[in-house]
């Protein structure tokens, strides 16, 4: 299975940088990819609203199921770091909290990030508890973001930990594309490939399609994003 979806992530990755060659670089990308975490940050003194849906295509009776609604608030505390939470509805224990600090790319350098997120608030079963880095470069055909998660193996499943694998580029001054790989037989391992739109500079919906490498049901999802 881990097997099959890196060679899928592979081959459609190929086949998009070798379009987007033909497309000039614009503005920045979103501060999330479509499921992992970026090495993007958000604005000082900014806040970020996200409104995260995910459901499958089939209904209750043929196995189908949708996830807890995440609505996030994110704000900039300082340059490089930000702060947190998400609400999951309807969930008993909705809370959950995150952080990430980060450098961006510099002449040769890359950008790189640390964080976790899934830090919630009732123990065996909302603390996922994951913590994670992430280097990322940019370059003619988009951005390519590397790196390794590590959370609580109880809620994950499995040994609890995954690398990360993402492209993303903005195609047009409205359209930002990605795919986002995570390895590992856990709830996090999956393989999400998708697109933004933006209505305006500071609101944008993003669609995607994911599927799990712990054999759930592929998921589509629409994702709200608006900077304050």
């Amino acid at each position: 299975m881990k097997t099959d979806l890196l060679n899928m992530f592979l081959r459609v990755i190929f086949c998009l940088m070798f379009m987007v060659f033909l497309i000039n670089s614009s503005s920045a990308t979103p501060s999330t990819q479509i499921w992992n975490p970026s090495t993007d940050i958000q604005a000082n003194k900014s806040w970020h609203l996200g409104i995260d849906n995910y459901f499958t295509i089939d209904g209750p009776l043929n196995g189908g199921y949708a996830f807890p609604t995440d609505i996030g608030l994110t704000y900039g505390v300082i340059l490089g770091f930000e702060i947190g939470v998400d609400v999951f509805l309807p969930q008993t224990s909705p809370l959950s909290f995150n952080a990430k600090y980060g450098i961006t790319e510099a002449d040769n350098l890359p950008a790189i990030a640390i964080g976790g997120f899934g830090f919630g608030t009732q123990v065996g079963v909302t603390d996922q508890n994951v913590l994670y880095v992430i280097a990322a470069k940019t370059f003619i055909f988009g951005r390519i973001s590397t790196g390794y998660f590590k959370g609580n193996p109880t809620l994950l499943g499995s040994d609890g930990f995954g690398m990360i694998l993402t492209w993303d580029k903005s195609l047009t001054d409205k359209i930002w594309a990605s795919i986002d790989f995570a390895s590992g037989n856990t709830t996090l391992g999956s393989l999400f490939a998708g697109f933004s739109y933006a209505f305006s500079k500071n609101t944008s919906v993003i669609f995607g399609y994911g599927t799990y490498s712990n054999g759930a049901k592929p998921t589509i999802t629409t994702q709200l994003d608006i900077n304050i």
